[in-house]
């Protein structure tokens, strides 16, 4: 055992070794990237990938007016489960609010509850339910379920039939498919990943070739440089977003009930994101490694902040309003609005300002760092 130990002290590996250590304590960037993002990381998902479903927005409409529907709303709203959002005049407006996403579950008191509670006999409730998101949408009327059970028991203990008959309906896509939540967010983060790595890789190629500086020798400006590459790299992310269309609508079945030529338009709204984001990392690293790792520290908080994963509602509520920062956010939510809910622009066009905002200010402050270090 000591003259293993011997030999391998006074091995070449060991050398090699210690050179490797000594070079990684000696760069305080790679070490504040080794331990700083997983740490990040490691706390995000264990805040964020939270499987309860809480703060769930439930929409209203009660015909009713009675006493009996009324404590309904309460009992469902009692544990934080449901959130009640606001009542609507008709069944049709809340129908409305879930399609444009504003509440993920709407119930309905038609207006012979109460004769028929009065009566002892079943009372029909109509529920709503945003089935985009496959999972929380089972969970939601799980829950739904055992409150208006729990809510029977309580009305009468005598009954023998329960009182309260709830007809769930589960709105643009009634076979609860999971793939039709998760594919058109993971397309989201695909593009993500993909524009801000590819782009990034453009440009730090010039530098670690040292090819920048013979591009900056000919009569051509940096603007020019800097939009030559942009370009085609425009043009091939969103061949990328076609393709990932056409693999979610063929291999998923994945639908597109809105519009086609909206969908494009804001692909490539958030394909300017994703450029922005790699040309910003290529100017502040120095080589390929340094990219690598720092695109990883800002791309899985992207990830994980927008909802992909887990839902927005489930998250605790410093993230919930964090998340408003996050571009891949808004995205998701376009995406998962046109592909499955099938609205416009008139629904959506909070998320599309968000992303013109977010393409505009990283646009605008990787071209001037690239000025920067052309001049």
């Amino acid at each position: 055992m000591k003259n293993l130990l011997h030999r391998l002290l006074n091995s070449r590996f060991w050398t090699l070794a210690m050179k490797e250590v000594q070079q990684i304590l000696r760069d305080k960037k790679l070490l504040f990237l080794l331990v700083f993002p997983p740490t990040i990381q490691l706390l995000l998902y264990g805040l964020i990938l939270n499987p309860d479903v809480q703060y769930l927005k439930l929409g209203i409409v009660d015909q009713a007016q009675v006493a009996a529907s009324r404590e309904l709303v309460a009992a469902l709203t009692e544990n934080e489960v449901f959130v009640a959002d606001r009542y609507s005049p008709s069944q049709q407006a809340l129908g409305e609010r879930v399609r444009q996403g504003d509440i993920t579950v709407g119930v309905v008191f038609p207006p012979e509850f109460n004769r028929q509670l009065s009566q002892d006999k079943p009372a029909e409730i109509q529920v709503l339910v945003d089935g985009v998101d496959a999972n929380t949408a089972g969970i939601a009327s799980g829950y739904l379920t055992q409150i208006v059970q729990q809510f029977n028991r309580q009305l009468r203990d005598r009954a023998v039939l329960p009182l309260v008959d709830p007809k769930i309906t589960f709105l643009y896509n009634p076979g609860l498919i999971s793939s039709w939540f998760f594919v058109p967010a993971m397309m989201g983060v695909v593009l993500t990943l993909i524009g801000s790595l590819v782009s990034s890789a453009a440009l730090i190629r010039e530098k670690d070739t040292g090819t920048l500086e013979q591009l900056l020798m000919t009569p051509a400006s940096a603007a020019e440089i800097l939009l030559a590459k942009v370009v085609p790299l425009f043009a091939l992310l969103l061949g990328d977003a076609l393709l990932a269309l056409g693999v979610a609508h063929a291999v998923f079945g994945v639908p597109l009930r809105g519009s086609f030529l909206l969908f494009l338009g804001l692909s490539g709204l958030y394909v300017f994101v994703g450029i922005g984001i790699g040309m910003l990392l290529a100017t502040l690293c120095q080589n390929q490694q340094q990219v690598m790792l720092t695109s990883f520290f800002i791309n899985m908080p992207l990830i994980q902040l927008s909802g992909a994963i887990a839902p927005i509602e489930s998250m605790p509520a410093f993230f919930r309003y964090l998340s408003l920062l996050n571009p891949l956010r808004h995205y998701v939510a376009i995406l998962r609005a046109v592909l499955l809910r099938g609205v416009g622009l008139e629904v959506i066009w909070p998320n599309a300002i968000a992303l013109l905002v977010f393409a505009t200010v990283l646009g605008a402050i990787s071209t001037n760092q690239f000025r920067h270090q052309v001049s």
